[in-house]
């Protein structure tokens, strides 16, 4: 554990509705669903607090009392757990004007998240880059079913790629960012992370990347809900070393 990840606050987003996950997000927000015998979201909480961090603010919003209800002042946990409620809603960047007394840097990580990303070394790496934000990156390649065909702008065919494998780099939704890009979020408004990047890169501050090379998943769709639970069960001790007691 490091210390510096004492002073690291964690803003949690757990606001939103999951929709893709009905009916089942209609009574139980997405990061209170199960994940072998815990929700998701106290699979992350665990890993926060063992990365060091001590204080989480998590952004409410849908079913927010069920949250609360759950995981109280987060003493249990070993964590200080706080609520920022957003009565409409905000997007995923716009609570970050709500929330009071951010630390000079600070994570904001998505409520669903399943990964054994390594908090620790994304700060490390986020603070020996000079970064105003830094956005966890995990690569991913996805397999077309179809031929493929590009044309120029008359409709010339110039290519046929049959069924090709497209390689990318995408959000893990898991961000670090320094206080003073707050001015960048619109208070009271909707506003999402990827405006917020956009703002920043506008502005030239300095985005990293940080990419993971372990496991990550998001647990969105009904397959990645499935395969999320097949995959707790082989990978539970790596996802919670925390040596934290049930």
């Amino acid at each position: 554990m490091s210390d510096t990840m004492t002073k690291i606050d964690a803003v949690v987003l757990v606001g939103g509705r999951g929709t893709r996950l009905g009916p089942y997000t209609a009574v139980l927000p997405k990061p209170l669903m199960p994940v072998g015998d815990m929700p998701v979201l106290e699979i992350l909480v665990r890993q926060l607090r063992a990365s060091g961090v001590r204080r989480i603010v998590m952004a409410v919003g849908h079913l927010a009392s069920l949250i609360r209800a759950f995981f109280g002042d987060g003493e249990r946990f070993g964590v200080s757990i706080e609520y920022s409620v957003e009565h409409e809603p905000l997007g995923t960047a716009g609570p970050l004007s709500l929330v009071s007394k951010l630390s000079d840097r600070f994570l904001v990580v998505n409520g669903d998240l399943l990964t054994d990303l390594d908090f620790t070394a994304m700060v490390g790496a986020h603070r020996a880059s000079g970064a105003a934000a830094t956005i966890g990156l995990y690569a991913r390649e996805e397999r077309i079913e179809l031929g493929v065909i590009e044309t120029d702008e008359s409709g010339r065919v110039t290519a046929y790629i049959e069924k090709p494998t497209y390689q990318y780099r995408a959000s893990m939704g898991a961000y670090v960012f320094q206080r003073d890009i707050l001015p960048f979020v619109p208070h009271g408004a909707r506003f999402d992370l990827p405006d917020l990047v956009r703002a920043l890169v506008a502005a030239g501050r300095h985005v990293h990347g940080y990419l993971h090379d372990g496991y990550w998943l998001d647990i969105g769709r009904p397959e990645d809900y499935e395969r999320a639970q097949r995959d707790f069960e082989t990978m539970k001790d790596r996802l919670l070393n925390d040596g934290a007691a049930r």
